[in-house]
């Protein structure tokens, strides 16, 4: 148990860790750099009566020749994500950022960039000081012609990718990816293995956050392990993506024996992960409301584009209807005996896709008849917390667009939209 307690908040970390840019880059750049002294080993081998002479100039030449375009590559492959950066940031939405940085071709591509830069420079100072034998130089040599053809291949098929990254289609595709596989994890373990809280919990003694942020990652390996120790059990009150403050409690534990307060306070607390920012991993909701945040920038006076908006909203209904008709894990396979979960709401849900886009898309009559057609397949899928939440939503559109549509016919079309709820 120690180990998956170790194991749940260790791979959140690294999982963050890994995404930052330099990541990749330096772990490539160590390894070009061992790639070129591996070289070495193979003088003093049988190997040197066997290949042929190459020379220092030739490998000197070819290595300088990388050494400088690799270089240039290099800096256009940063100006260039620098810019596609920007643009998801400001066309889309400043939450998809972290996507689009994370983006693993592209940095593979960079990290391949700087990792052949470093290599070149290493290869030609060693070789310049006389550092290899004959099996060395043809060794480098060969190193260095397979270092070079994977550089082209890297360079071809990553001008495609570049010129798509941050791009408002791609940026949409990541953020519903993102938003699909933590659905996905979610509908797994709908109550993250612990048994499932359908009610509030109104009892036991409350355990405080010790920050202010957003809760990104309940470590429950971790805390299972500490109820077990305390002998206690766990209600969680705040799933990822809530904001936490130490005026509002994230669960309560109730004992059957006396324990240290303090002590168990500590001991649980620990396993709450929270941050500055939202994450997409454990918080299914957060890519929802992205969505609907880039469809509402869309549909801003600024830039007026339903069309996006049309594309947003087919992307959550793909969201929704995965997570509503999808199969689901086992509600009882119960993984952490010791604690309960409250599960995700379907008002929550829908809340988070559409209210932001029904409040600014109310004036736009195709916005408007896209997501009442949204919301009529919702209602349709079987599930009676579902449609109750469709049929409210339903009243809220027709609500605002009574307000903001002046046409009669538009008024007539909607009423004739929304007459299934």
């Amino acid at each position: 148990m120690a180990i998956a307690r170790v194991s749940g908040r260790v791979k959140f970390m690294l999982k963050r860790f890994s995404e930052r840019l330099w990541v990749k880059p330096l772990l490539a750049s160590v390894l070009s750099v061992a790639g070129v002294f591996a070289a070495k080993a193979a003088d003093g081998t049988a190997l040197s009566d066997i290949v042929p002479a190459i020379t220092v100039e030739s490998i000197q030449t070819l290595l300088s020749i990388m050494a400088s375009s690799v270089l240039v590559i290099a800096s256009l492959a940063v100006a260039s994500m620098v810019s596609a950066y920007a643009s998801a940031s400001n066309t889309a939405s400043p939450r998809a950022f972290p996507l689009v940085v994370a983006d693993d071709r592209s940095q593979y591509a960079l990290s391949a960039f700087v990792a052949t830069f470093i290599y070149s420079i290493v290869g030609l100072i060693a070789s310049k000081n006389e550092y290899f034998g004959p099996a060395g130089r043809f060794v480098l040599f060969a190193m260095t012609l397979l270092v070079l053809t994977m550089v082209v291949l890297m360079f071809v098929t990553w001008i495609d990718r570049i010129a798509r990254l941050g791009r408002m289609g791609v940026t949409i595709q990541q953020v519903e990816r993102a938003a699909a596989k933590s659905l996905q994890d979610r509908r797994n373990m709908p109550f993250l293995g612990g048994h499932p809280q359908h009610t509030p919990a109104n009892h036991g003694v409350k355990l405080y956050a010790t920050d202010v942020g957003f809760l990104q990652h309940i470590d429950m390996g971790g805390l299972q392990d500490a109820a077990i120790e305390a002998d206690v059990r766990l209600e969680i009150a705040a799933l990822p993506g809530t904001f936490v403050t130490p005026d509002r409690h994230v669960a309560r534990y109730v004992c059957a024996s006396p324990v240290d307060a303090d002590t168990l306070r500590e001991l649980i607390q620990k396993h709450f992960v929270i941050g500055r920012d939202r994450t997409f991993e454990d918080d299914p909701r957060f890519g929802l409301i992205v969505l609907s945040q880039i469809a509402g920038r869309a549909l801003s006076p600024a830039i007026n584009d339903p069309g996006t908006a049309i594309d947003v909203i087919g992307a959550v209904v793909r969201l929704l209807v995965g997570w509503t008709a999808g199969d689901r894990g086992e509600p009882h396979a119960v993984r952490y005996d010791r604690i309960s979960v409250p599960p995700l709401q379907a008002d929550d849900i829908v809340d988070d896709a559409f209210i932001a886009i029904e409040r600014d898309g109310a004036n736009a009559i195709e916005v408007i008849v896209r997501l009442l057609r949204a919301l009529e397949t919702l209602s349709h899928l079987g599930d009676p917390a579902m449609r109750s939440a469709a049929h409210r939503h339903v009243s809220r559109i027709v609500a605002l667009a009574e307000h903001a549509t002046h046409l009669s016919e538009d008024r007539e079309l909607i009423a004739q939209r929304a007459a299934f709820a």
